[in-house]
């Protein structure tokens, strides 16, 4: 199990419309109340804590795929949608982007009151995390969002990015608590990425004789924390491109998608009368639910559920996207009260478009043409993008300011 990890990110602003915005909200609820049917809070946390699930679940809401605003939509879709349901769900999720960020210790107080939880070592918790990634790691990057979600029980994943304006460019820092033994053992699990020079990192478990050194110095015990952050590196171009798809998994899910391939299955006639756009929608989401982290290295493929709000690959398709949330929410709620045959369904498209996936070569137009497909097709299912609403206003999330 990883403990942590980060991920290189293309610095891209902008903002959410309301439109969209509200529709994340919606299905990342319901994305996560599925998440906890089967694997409790200790498996949704687990997840979060994986970079690359992470971004998967910013791409299947309708992100851009490899945009730092990723960080700042997940999260505050996940504060507004989880936060009124914390008692039931047992999920809180504290701080956030900015001047949010300095609420937290007053925000895990609060929940400690409530919950009868050691608030106190949550706020040192968050604390060393931050100071971890801000200061005892000199890496260029400035940290400008500290989000820090929990569960009843204590468990916790912090979630923070930071910036660096010189290359326009993000990273972001996960952190777990389950495996963390020590704040001065290597809580963070390796770096791996692009080289970018090299950083002052006086809690690598190699610096000691540093730490040691800084100790007998000044008189007085520095923070040791982190070792090496496992990282994903994101490519920095805007868009998508077919290099960055696994399209054996791809294909598999858009054959999934036609109405015919489903008649052979049992478990999905619950699911007939989506239409096969819906249920290509549907395909990805299973697997940000149930998938396994190996099937998360290819981020940008989750992107084929509905969209990006920038119009890439495709525009969002609203209609496919409202039926989908309603899809799933019907199924979580079921699940609740003991039916759990659509919640299986929906489990099942993920297993099935795996089995389909071959090792035959695909076509060297075959990316082109999907997307094609996908673009002409866009007025069919209510495509709209952000360039609908150039002008932000109240009901917009904006991305950095």
């Amino acid at each position: 199990m990883k403990q942590s990890g980060s991920a290189d990110l293309a610095l891209m602003g902008g903002y959410i419309p309301k439109w969209l915005f509200e529709r994340m909200t919606k299905l990342s609820l319901h994305i996560v109340e599925a998440i906890l049917v089967e694997q409790g809070t200790k498996g949704f946390l687990s997840r979060m804590s994986d970079p690359f699930w992470f971004q998967s679940f910013g791409a299947v809401v309708g992100m851009d795929w490899n945009s730092s605003g990723v960080t700042t939509a997940v999260m505050r879709a996940l504060k507004t949608t989880l936060n009124p349901h914390s008692k039931s769900i047992g999920l809180y999720v504290c701080g956030g982007k900015g001047k949010e960020s300095l609420q937290t210790p007053k925000e895990l107080k609060r929940i400690g009151d409530s919950t009868g939880l050691n608030a106190d070592h949550l706020v040192r918790c968050s604390r060393l995390s931050a100071k971890v990634d801000n200061t005892a790691v000199q890496d260029g990057y400035d940290l400008y969002i500290h989000s820090f979600v929990m569960s009843n029980e204590g468990d916790w994943t912090v979630i923070q990015q930071g910036m660096k304006t010189e290359d326009k460019s993000a990273r972001r820092y996960h952190w777990h608590s389950e495996n963390i033994q020590s704040f001065v053992s290597d809580p963070h699990a390796a770096i791996c990425g692009d080289n970018q020079g090299e950083i002052l990192n006086l809690v690598d478990n190699r610096a000691e004789p540093a730490q040691s050194g800084i100790i007998e110095i000044t008189g007085e015990k520095p923070v040791k924390v982190i070792s090496e952050v496992t990282k994903m590196n994101l490519p920095k171009h805007f868009g998508i491109k077919s290099s960055d798809v696994n399209l054996k998994r791809l294909a598999a899910i858009l054959q999934l998608a036609q109405e015919s391939q489903t008649t052979d299955f049992e478990d999905l006639l619950l699911l007939k009368g989506l239409g096969p756009r819906t249920l290509q929608s549907l395909a990805l989401v299973s697997e940000v639910i149930h998938g396994t982290p190996t099937r998360f290295s290819d981020p940008a493929r989750f992107s084929f559920a509905h969209g990006g709000k920038s119009g890439t690959p495709f525009p969002v398709p609203t209609t496919v996207y409202d039926e989908t949330i309603d899809t799933l929410k019907n199924a979580v709620s079921r699940a609740k009260i003991g039916d759990t045959d659509k919640q299986k369904a929906i489990a099942k498209l993920s297993k099935i478009a795996q089995n389909a996936e071959t090792d035959d070569n695909m076509p060297n137009d075959y990316f082109d043409r999907l997307l094609e497909k996908e673009r002409t097709e866009s007025d069919l299912h209510g495509g709209r993008t952000v360039k609908n609403y150039p002008v932000p206003n109240d009901g917009q999330l904006r991305l950095f300011d």
